[in-house]
């Protein structure tokens, strides 16, 4: 069952082939067999999961059932999720459970998913390799010596090694589309303000963003179905209809217009994933598509434009955890402000205090000016790069990741590691939709295709990745995990 995609296991589930107990059962026995070697789940809902699937299956036979119901998935550890810790993969919030469900969360009950649990990030989604973690780092199932990706590689590895069918990411600068290239499976981000951000814990409020990763584009379009829509208590949410994405998934692409970012294949890029996503791009000119060159002049600015705007956000969003209110606090602290800085120095790992830091300074009085409101003046230029290719193309494809996964503890060096976002990272500044495919391999590492799309294309966008399913297999390849390794 495990080998399904989503959408055979809810035609499977309709047509009585098993139940969502036996279903849920089967990937609680994987994760249990399983996980142990990859870390990717930091809590797992066994009792929570099977009294959802019998309420599915009762539902089912009472006729009351949607498509998704009884399905299992996993959410990163981000989203809110009522009486279920919530931790962000930090000791700052490792006790701490949350009191709600994130809109995200409550939608897909609503819809009667089942959680299996809550998946394993990079500390306060910061991170591109999943090795900042309070948890320990994740491993890629392809090869437990390599990274994930990150921030949401917890989600991608879960999804790959088959312990659930589909999870939740978050997409910030890259964290849904990296970690779905490096492992294999097909990751979404949507527009920005298409997906509710309500109870999805902040790192960069202007650029964090929800997502599904799955299999395959029709499973991400099932989801996104739920997932999408207006919501009053998330003021960055987008009051705009929401259609139903499967419905166009296998429209034609001749005519197509494909846009390569001259920008996306030069200095830095891997032989083998230019080699994989060039391969991809034929599929599509074998299908009618025409390829035009572009450029994205300011690509090369993304990256510190990113590492400004983002960590000012964080440094901002992060002050609430200061061991008052919730979250770690230091053991007999002398004084109040004793007790801020001793819960901060134990509750963040380096990655986040680092942020945290870069991020103050650029607000600061007598930098303002010179960093962050200059970084929000590029942006804009960045968004208009995207906005004039758009007028000549309907998709751009180029990598997702410059390399295939690396191994642990490879890249000591933050700014190596900040360098692994350069084709993601611009997507999240100017807001619009993106979304990783497997096409491939570079020796034995996954490669993923990225495709980009105006604001709110993502139908369009799901159509084109579909497409390439249909005339390829690499989205089907599974890696060789087994409990006795």
């Amino acid at each position: 069952m495990h080998d399904l995609t989503l959408a055979d296991i809810a035609k499977g589930l309709a047509r009585g082939d098993y139940s969502s107990r036996e279903l849920t059962q089967h990937y609680l026995s994987r994760i249990e067999s399983l996980d142990r070697r990859l870390n990717s789940f930091i809590t797992v809902t066994g009792e929570h999961a099977l009294a959802a699937a019998d309420a599915a299956d009762a539902a089912r036979q009472s006729g009351q059932a949607g498509i998704l119901a009884g399905i299992p998935l996993a959410y990163k550890d981000i989203f809110c999720t009522e009486g279920v810790r919530t931790s962000c993969g930090s000791r700052m919030l490792d006790s701490f459970k949350a009191p709600y469900d994130a809109t995200v969360v409550e939608k897909l009950k609503l819809a009667g998913t089942v959680s299996l649990g809550k998946t394993n990030m990079d500390e306060f989604a910061m991170g591109s390799s999943n090795e900042t973690s309070f948890y320990g780092p994740v491993r890629n199932p392809w090869n437990t010596d390599l990274v994930p990706g990150g921030s949401s590689g917890g989600s991608a590895a879960a999804v790959a090694a088959g312990l659930t069918p589909a999870a939740l990411g978050t997409d910030t600068g890259g964290s849904i589309r990296q970690p779905a290239a490096f492992c294999g499976i097909t990751g979404l981000k949507p527009t920005y303000g298409r997906v509710s951000r309500y109870g999805m814990v902040a790192y960069a409020s202007s650029l964090d963003q929800g997502g599904p990763m799955a299999r395959t584009a029709e499973d991400c379009a099932l989801l996104l179905n739920a997932m999408a829509g207006h919501d009053p208590r998330d003021s960055t949410s987008v009051a705009r209809a929401v259609p139903d994405y499967t419905q166009s998934l296998a429209e034609p692409l001749k005519g197509l217009k494909i846009g390569l970012p001259r920008e996306y294949f030069g200095e830095g890029l891997d032989g083998g994933v230019e080699t994989a996503v060039r391969d991809a791009i034929k599929v599509y000119e074998a299908l009618g598509a025409q390829v035009i060159d572009v450029s994205l002049p300011h690509t090369r600015l993304a990256i510190p434009t990113y590492y400004v705007i983002a960590p000012a956000e964080a440094s901002s969003n992060l002050s609430r955890y200061d061991g008052v209110r919730f979250g770690h606090r230091c053991d007999a602290p002398t004084d109040l402000m004793d007790l801020y800085k001793r819960s901060r120095v134990e509750g963040f790992g380096e990655e986040v205090k680092r942020r945290i830091l870069i991020g103050t300074h650029t607000l600061s009085e007598g930098f303002f000016d010179a960093y962050y409101k200059k970084a929000q003046q590029v942006r804009r230029l960045i968004r208009q790069d995207f906005l004039d290719a758009f007028d000549k193309v309907d998709v751009l494809m180029g990598p997702a990741a410059p390399t295939p996964a690396f191994e642990l503890g490879n890249q000591a060096d933050p700014v190596q590691m900040y360098l692994q976002d350069i084709y993601t990272i611009a997507i999240n500044l100017a807001g619009i939709p993106g979304i990783s495919v497997p096409a491939g391999f570079a020796g034995d590492r996954p490669v993923g295709l990225q495709i980009l799309a105006p604001h709110f294309s993502e139908a369009h966008l799901l159509n084109v990745a579909h497409a390439f399913q249909m005339q390829t297999d690499w989205h089907t390849r599974r890696p060789a995990l087994t409990a006795d390794e």
